[in-house]
């Protein structure tokens, strides 16, 4: 027998299940991404203590080593790049943030490979080992550094080279090269303790958005809009026709060009005339019509589109919302990994909403931003 609530109802049973289901569904999507990411700072945190090199893993290879250099990785597979223009590249740093996207195997403009051997990086310096020859980069000598966004290149300018130059690797060993290069460079001003550092502070703040499990819902929460084909946006629709239809009638002329008073005004004061003389004679006293048609309607409330909620979001414009409320996604359609996002509410083209506004991969999956979420 179907469970019923006090009303004799099944629905409201069967839409609980289903916004369970659906938080659960969110919930895990977004716990399976923080902890992919907890994973990953807590590994780099592991290897930026334990990565200390040895002067015997450069065994083998044709590179002489300076007295106190260590070997800390050797990259098989790497590939000498040049720029064809000179570009001032952004000072080294220690910076460890997270990857903004996904690496390509490609060069960007202006770049071009010109050898390809394999890399190595001690803490000392940067060394290609290539088939027409040896290029260094001198940790003490650098003054410029860039690891491009979406190629795997890393672009580097120092004081004793004219021109910019760099490696080019695989995508799937790119980004342990660039932290342990970061390591190595930490090294040599010796600030290696400042990565550290930095590490536990990106794992404290990753803890604090540990995404929370959602409240259940219950049978008495579910609404009459649930019934409704389509849900909040088909009632929001109607409410909207059911607004302007009354008021686009109102303002529009009589329909009927046959009707009398159309007929009065067009004749002029004669047919006036013989009008009010119909009236007397049949002794019938001919009341004044009001042509004042308009009339008051209800003042839709400002959404501008935007579903019904009680935080006052909408998309009329207005302030961002940056940390928006936790039931957000009860009123809201929301992408998978909302809760992930790191900007502000964005509308996406196929109607959900994602938090990741201001990046470029903001709704990315889902035909890219249509409008900004405001309160």
């Amino acid at each position: 027998m179907a469970r019923t609530d006090s009303t004799g109802s099944t629905w409201r049973y069967r839409w609980a299940r289903r916004q369970n289901e659906r938080r659960l569904r969110l919930f895990r999507s977004a716990e399976g991404t923080w902890r992919r990411r907890d994973d990953e700072l807590r590994r780099l945190r592991t290897l930026a203590e334990q990565c200390q090199g040895s002067a015997t893993a450069g065994d083998g290879l044709p590179l002489e080593l300076a007295p106190g250099e260590v070997v800390l990785r050797v990259v098989p597979a790497a590939q000498l790049v040049e720029m064809r223009h000179n570009a001032v590249l952004p000072a080294p740093d220690l910076t460890v943030g997270a990857q903004t996207g996904r690496l390509r195997r490609r060069l960007p403009d202006g770049v071009r490979v010109t050898d390809a051997g394999m890399a190595v990086v001690t803490n000392r310096r940067l060394v290609l080992l290539g088939g027409r020859g040896r290029r260094d980069w001198a940790y003490g000598r650098m003054t410029g550094l860039n690891h491009d966004p979406h190629a795997s290149v890393t672009l580097i300018q120092v004081l004793d080279r004219r021109r910019t130059s760099g490696v080019l690797l695989r995508p799937d060993v790119a980004a342990e090269f660039r932290f342990v290069l970061t390591l190595a460079f930490a090294d040599a001003i010796e600030q290696r303790q400042a990565v550290i550092d930095q590490l536990d502070e990106l794992i404290d703040e990753h803890a604090r958005l540990r995404p929370s499990r959602p409240g259940i819902a219950t049978p008495g929460q579910a609404r009459l809009l649930a019934l409704i084909p389509g849900g909040r946006r088909t009632a929001v629709v109607a409410a909207a026709l059911a607004v302007m239809v009354p008021v686009a009638l109102a303002n529009s002329g009589p329909s009927d060009p046959t009707s009398t008073e159309t007929a009065v005004a067009a004749t002029g004061a004669p047919a006036a005339t013989s009008t009010s003389t119909a009236a007397r004679g049949t002794g019938s006293t001919a009341a004044p019509r009001s042509t004042d048609t308009s009339t008051a309607s209800p003042k839709p409330e400002r959404r501008c589109g935007a579903p019904k909620n009680p935080m006052g979001y909408d998309f009329c414009g207005g302030k961002r919302v940056r940390e928006p409320a936790r039931e957000v996604c009860d009123h809201f359609d929301c992408v998978p990994g909302f809760w992930e996002g790191r900007g502000y509410l964005v509308q996406c083209e196929n109607g959900k909403v994602s938090l990741a506004g201001g990046s470029p991969r903001a709704c990315g999956l889902h035909g890219g931003v249509r409008r900004t979420v405001t309160a």
